[in-house]
C-alpha cells in the first residue's frame, strides 16, 4: 500500500461511510474539486458508449436500460466502465441466458442476492473498449433502484459528489482495495439500504 499526498483521515471518512464536504480543509475540497473536474473530460465518450451500449441492450431484451453505475451517479474514475440495468420478468431469464449465450453477445457473470428474497443475474460484454456490466432485476427491484437514483440525482449536491469521488480516488492510490471496493457501495447503501449492491465479479475498476 501507499500513502497518497491528503490531509484528510481516511479510515474516520469510511468509518462514517459518508464523505462530508464540511469536514475537507479548503486547500484539500480545492484540489477535490479540480480532480472532480478532470473526470468530467470523459464524459462525452462515456455518454456516446452508453447510448450505444442502451440501444444493443434494448435490443436483445426489449427493456430499456438504466445507468446504474457509478457513471450515472456522476461518481466516476477516468477508468470507468459502464453498469447498466433492466427490469426483467423472473420467468424470462433463462430465455435471455439462452439468447445472450447463443452469440456470444454477452458473458454470463453469475447470479448476485439483490435483497433478501430476490437475485439478479450479471452479463458482461466490451464496446469500444469499454466493459458493459448489464444487471438483470426483478422488475420490482428494478423500480426500487431508479427511485433510489432519482433521489440521488436529486438530493446528492454536486460538492457531496466531488468529496466522495476524491476520496474513492485517494482510497485507490493507496491501494487498500478493500476499502475501495467497499466505498464504492456507500452512496447506494445509503440510499437504499434494503439492497445488498456487492457487484459480480469483485472488480477493481472505476
Amino acid at each position: 500500500m501507499t500513502t497518497p499526498h491528503t490531509d484528510l483521515v481516511l479510515s474516520a471518512i469510511t468509518a462514517k461511510k459518508w464523505a462530508d464536504p464540511a469536514d475537507f480543509p479548503p486547500s484539500e475540497f480545492e484540489r477535490a474539486a479540480a480532480f472532480y473536474e478532470s473526470m468530467r473530460v470523459h464524459d462525452d465518450h462515456l455518454l456516446k458508449v452508453r447510448s450505444q451500449a442502451a440501444a444493443l441492450i434494448e435490443e436483445w431484451t426489449g427493456c430499456t436500460p438504466r445507468d446504474v453505475g457509478s457513471f450515472g451517479t456522476r461518481l466516476n474514475l477516468e477508468r470507468s466502465d459502464l453498469d447498466l440495468g433492466i427490469g426483467l420478468p423472473v420467468e424470462r431469464r433463462d430465455e435471455l441466458a439462452r439468447s445472450l449465450a447463443a452469440d456470444g453477445r454477452a458473458m454470463f457473470l453469475g447470479e448476485r442476492t439483490t435483497s433478501f428474497s430476490t437475485t439478479r443475474l450479471v452479463f458482461s460484454f466490451e464496446l469500444a473498449g469499454i466493459e458493459i456490466d448489464l444487471s438483470v432485476l426483478t422488475v420490482e427491484d428494478f423500480a426500487v433502484a431508479c427511485r433510489m437514483l432519482d433521489q440521488i440525482d436529486a438530493e446528492m449536491t454536486r460538492e457531496e459528489r466531488i468529496a466522495h469521488t476524491w476520496v474513492k480516488h485517494l482510497l485507490r492510490e493507496s491501494g487498500d482495495m478493500a476499502a475501495y471496493a467497499e466505498w464504492k457501495l456507500v452512496t447506494y447503501a445509503r440510499y437504499c439500504p434494503e439492497f445488498n449492491w456487492v457487484p459480480i465479479p469483485e472488480k477493481s475498476g472505476s
